[in-house]
């Protein structure tokens, strides 16, 4: 997606990125890093609010993720084709509508929320690679280059940084009186933003499109996002549903049977999705391995600290941006040394010393259970070591991928590289939610099985006239729902929170072994390797989560 030929393919009279065109641009993916942000600091309030299961509260993140991954490259094409302009500004308006469904979602609607969720991450998908393209279509020098993609990454962090603070503030702001219908208006914030960058898209950008050699490829489009989805409804859904159903079975069952056709199609059709033997270069299949592993360990990390502050220990929203700005902040302090790193040292080694840091600090957010009520603070060192480790490995992935295969399939891998971290940052709360969830429910039916004093307790609670059905309904919905209601009224709540405590820990410890995996498979594949350190700062525009 880095064409800088005019659609007639003459290299003469390539248009300048114009200062409209970078705003619109960088203000875009600003709002798009927004949405991708959004529920990490309201997922308690969210929790209470509208009494959802422990799963659909992993769908309100992955909802929006799982668009992002199957459909990033498609739109990518798409732009190329019928000009990146008029997609720009559909992505931002697409996440106008998905905010509006956030904030208007009824007090039994996770339905609402849900749909809300994918639209708006439908229109990031468009954001995303639209905007580098754009970009990388207005300018012609390395230099120039990347100056505009370093303040494209820069967008990316601030989005990153400013959205738990916006859903923080905005929740202090319109909580009152006991209720949890405040979260809304951080989707009306997204919403608004969106807005306006629909409007700037459409009075200051200059289009550009490169439909020189691109065509959509609907057989692959359409096979890959069948598997992968299939994939992450079964390990989403395993842990409610139990990992023998035959929901569950069957989802594993239909990714294995898509993807083989995915595999079977690209390989046949004249312009493929992904190039498969991209996967032939050993040093390109290393790569995405890391990438994957890694970037599974990051939101992972984001997704259990989520869930820890907001859900466990019922932290405010803006009580619970102070982890997320901790997790964030090293971005905005290491921005300025990223490409220095990598010009000066082997990406190889500076990716596997990000995957390091990343996987030292969730060992040690493991050591320090919720259960301890120490609070954000103990965990500000590792969730600072942990934004260091990403900022570095992330700014190395696709300088690695991209100078492990010749130079005429650099874009392919770079679009390639994208498709496998997006997809390795939606794995992350599928698989440490799934881990988690089915730990502490376990965990929970052994108390209880053990007790007979706590069975009485629950038969007494589960038989009451006293007790209010919604509050039955989110006791018995999960080991989130047991953890939500107040002591007085559920006999569940102490072993529900010790559950949820130690079962968020070893998702610490799993995202750490991933990650720690990842630093020494890049050392000992990637790290003696020469690699090329031409055009670095590009790789900042690898990185939109």
């Amino acid at each position: 997606m880095s064409e800088t030929v005019a659609a007639s393919g003459a290299p003469a009279m390539l248009p300048k990125l114009t200062a409209g065109t970078l705003v619109a641009a960088v203000g875009a993916c600003f709002v798009a890093q927004v949405g991708v942000s959004i529920p990490a600091v309201i997922n308690g309030y969210i929790n209470q609010d509208l009494g959802t299961t422990s799963t659909q509260l992993t769908w309100v993140s992955d909802a929006f993720l799982v668009p992002v991954t199957l459909f990033e490259l498609t739109f990518g094409v798409v732009g190329d084709l019928f000009g990146r302009k008029r997609l720009l500004a559909i992505g931002s308006l697409l996440m106008v509508i998905g905010g509006l469904f956030g904030f208007f979602t009824p007090s039994s609607g996770v339905g609402v929320l849900l749909t809300g969720q994918v639209i708006a991450g439908l229109g990031a998908a468009a954001i995303f690679p639209t905007s580098v393209a754009m970009i990388a279509a207005g300018t012609h020098t390395v230099r120039d280059r990347a100056h505009a993609i370093s303040i494209w990454a820069a967008a990316l962090t601030t989005g990153g940084f400013m959205s738990p603070l916006i859903g923080g503030l905005l929740a202090k702001i319109h909580h009152s009186g006991g209720e949890f219908s405040s979260w809304r208006y951080a989707f009306l914030a997204m919403a608004v933003l969106a807005a306006v960058s629909t409007a700037i898209t459409l009075v200051a950008a200059q289009n550009s499109s490169s439909p020189v050699g691109r065509s959509l490829d609907w057989p692959g489009q359409i096979t890959i996002a069948i598997a992968l989805f299939a994939l992450l409804f079964g390990v989403i859904q395993g842990a409610e549903d139990g990992w023998s159903s035959g929901r569950v079975i069957g989802s594993f069952v239909a990714a294995v049977v898509f993807m083989v056709a995915f595999v079977v199609i690209e390989r046949r059709v004249d312009k493929p999705l992904i190039q498969l033997d991209l996967f032939s270069n050993r040093m390109f299949t290393v790569s995405a391995v890391v990438t994957v592993l890694g970037m599974f360990a990051y939101l992972g990390t984001a997704y259990a600290t989520s869930i820890r502050l907001s859900a466990i220990l019922n932290y405010s929203p803006l009580k619970t941006a102070g982890g997320f700005v901790l997790l964030n902040i090293m971005g905005v302090v290491l921005f300025p040394v990223s490409a220095r790193m990598l010009q000066r040292y082997n990406p190889g080694w500076v990716l596997a010393a990000g995957m390091g840091l990343i996987g030292v600090g969730d060992v040690a957010l493991a050591a320090l259970p919720a259960a301890s009520h120490a609070g954000v603070w103990v965990m500000a060192i590792p969730l600072l070591v942990i934004g260091a480790g990403f900022k570095t490995a992330v700014t190395a992935i696709t300088v690695v991928a991209v100078n492990s295969v010749p130079t005429d399939k650099a874009g392919m891998a770079s679009g390639a590289t994208s498709m496998l971290r997006d997809f390795g940052l939606t794995l992350g709360p599928a698989i440490v939610g799934a881990i988690a969830l089915t730990n502490a429910a376990n965990a929970i039916s052994a108390k209880v099985a053990g007790s007979p004093k706590l069975q009485s307790a629950m038969e007494a609670f589960n038989s009451s006239a006293q007790v209010p059905p919604p509050v039955k309904g989110a006791v018995n919905s999960g080991p989130l729902g047991a953890n939500a209601i107040p002591a007085e009224l559920n006999p569940l709540k102490d072993v529900a929170f010790h559950a949820l405590s130690h079962a968020y820990s070893i998702g610490y410890l799993v995202c750490g072994i991933a990650a720690l995996v990842a630093a020494v498979i890049a050392a000992l594949m990637l790290g003696g390797r020469q690699h090329s350190h031409t055009f670095v700062a590009g790789a900042e525009a690898s990185a939109p989560q």
